[in-house]
């Protein structure tokens, strides 16, 4: 393998897909990429799983697209970052085998164990782990399979977070980072590792979990199996890497304390970097790639993910750049039609399972272009929920930049920019893989730290500023957004709980 690339692989587990990045360290440009698709499976209202099996498959398809779209032989990656959504519990046996689909961090099974937690141990919870006991961490979910799941935890002998796992199938090495155990739920904060005494709350065998190593640590090389499969090199180094939040937050550049992003994917999320711990659940808060820094994150369940389900299933006949026509077509406010984007109840910042997505104020004078435009406004309110709740709990956000598939779009950026207000900032690249690749550069020394790769690899590109007049409307029309949310939440309990006596 040549030793002198400047070359670096970054891969990034999506909820949608997985992504492969080659980027050119010495100029910070993306130089391929290669994308597979993911399936989730909805068993159950309110669940979500994934098959680990098959986000490896992804690894299998993207990175060969990656090195020929470069154009680049597999010995010029110099290094290899990984990256994946945190929280999701992947359990193998002894034998290294998966036991069970991967619970997804939006899956809401284990609401009564999240309740629990933080009834009788919420004070400890947070005080350790930094953040509150809800559906969306391990924790709850490794609670739930102890309950209806015995016969598998009992033959759990390693757990990993998805990036570990992958990781694991390319080097067989077995670790993860600070940032991933904190995502579980079971962290020691202070001491940096894992909590035994979270762990003993549920009974959870410590002898389960992964060593615990900075991101940018060389976790081991990519094995001869794993380069047949995937076409790399033999003896590629792989770093720890991190969950895609925090390569994403790093990757746009806020590594300074009170910058923020707003994250536009299957999910929306809003960060802010702080210089230190900051405990306001159910706002979570997580580890910077930086040493020393900590980011708080709140997120949405429904981003781009409404936007798909409304492109299939109410747009079939156009295509995604026709819908995003159509809905530019309506005026600014749909005409008084609403649309919340409760398709898998709701995350922050209401954290409420059972609410439900739907359309308010429709009449016969409203068309397809203001369904479309409704559920574009629907998602700008619902990250704009997230916002007014941050700033509720003392967080002061003016500007932030862009990241996900969706901040590509201008119309896109510029309603975020209408209906919150924020200036908003877009990088060159707002990647998880490419955040990723960029730890991966750090690892082997191509960049000396951190602040290093940021100032020789991220560029802004554009800036959209909120529309005064717009925003006004939004503004008024926001406030009726919540007052029908506020209405819906007890009917959707009602109606749950009619749905689930019915099964």
């Amino acid at each position: 393998m040549t030793t002198h690339s400047h070359y670096v692989l970054g891969i990034d587990l999506g909820a949608g897909s997985l992504k492969a990045s080659l980027v050119d360290t010495s100029s910070g440009q993306i130089v391929g990429e290669g994308k597979h698709p993911i399936t989730t499976r909805v068993p159950r209202h309110g669940w979500s799983e994934q098959d680990p099996q098959e986000w490896y498959t992804a690894v299998c398809h993207a990175v060969p697209q990656a090195l020929n779209a470069a154009r680049l032989p597999a010995d010029q990656i110099a290094a290899i970052g990984i990256s994946a959504g945190a929280h999701i519990p992947v359990l193998l046996n002894k034998a290294g085998q998966v036991l069970r689909p991967a619970i997804m961090w939006n899956d809401q099974r284990s609401v009564q164990e999240a309740a629990e937690l933080r009834t009788q141990h919420g004070e400890l919870i947070e005080r350790l782990s930094l953040n509150r006991a809800n559906p969306t961490w391990s924790l709850p979910m490794l609670y739930w399979l102890q309950r209806h799941e015995p016969e598998i935890v009992r033959q759990v002998r390693h757990f990993c977070l998805p990036k570990d796992y992958l990781r694991w199938r390319l080097t067989q090495t077995w670790g993860t980072d600070f940032s991933d155990v904190i995502g579980t739920l079971l962290a020691d904060a202070k001491q940096g590792g894992w909590s035994e005494e979270l762990c003993a709350l549920i009974d959870w065998p410590t002898s389960t979990l992964p060593p615990v190593s900075q991101p940018t640590h060389i976790a081991g090389e990519i094995t001869a199996q794993a380069a047949r499969s995937t076409g790399l090199a033999v003896g590629t180094p792989v770093v720890i890497g991190s969950n895609d939040t925090t390569v994403e937050l790093f990757g746009v550049g806020a590594t300074q304390p009170g910058q923020a992003a707003i994250k536009l994917a299957t999910s929306g999320v809003l960060f802010l970097t702080v210089d230190q711990p900051i405990v306001k659940p159910p706002i979570s808060c997580y580890p910077h790639i930086i040493d020393g820094l900590y980011y708080l994150a709140t997120g949405t369940n429904a981003c781009a993910s409404a936007h798909r389900w409304a492109c299939q299933h109410l747009f079939p006949d156009l295509d995604q750049n026709a819908v995003q026509r159509l809905a530019l077509s309506a005026p600014a406010g749909s005409d008084g039609l609403f649309f919340h984007p409760y398709l898998q109840g709701e995350r922050g910042p209401y954290w409420d399972p059972h609410l439900r997505a739907g359309f308010w104020g429709l009449t016969i004078r409203h068309s397809r272009a203001h369904l479309a435009r409704a559920v574009y406004e629907g998602i700008a309110y619902s990250i704009n929920d997230l916002l007014c709740d941050a700033r509720a709990k003392g967080l002061g956000i003016d500007t932030a930049r862009l990241l996900g598939g969706g901040a590509r779009s201008p119309e896109w950026q510029q309603l975020i920019a209408d209906v919150t207000g924020l200036n908003l900032e877009l990088t060159q690249t707002g990647e998880a893989s490419f955040g990723t690749a960029l730890v991966a550069g750090i690892g082997i020394g191509l960049f000396t730290d951190p602040h290093d790769a940021v100032q020789r690899c991220v560029r802004v590109i554009h800036t959209a500023e909120p529309d005064r007049t717009r925003q006004a409307l939004y503004q008024e029309l926001f406030g009726i957004y919540q007052a029908l949310q506020q209405a819906q939440a007890p009917i959707a309990q009602r109606l749950h709980a009619r749905i689930n006596h019915e099964h």
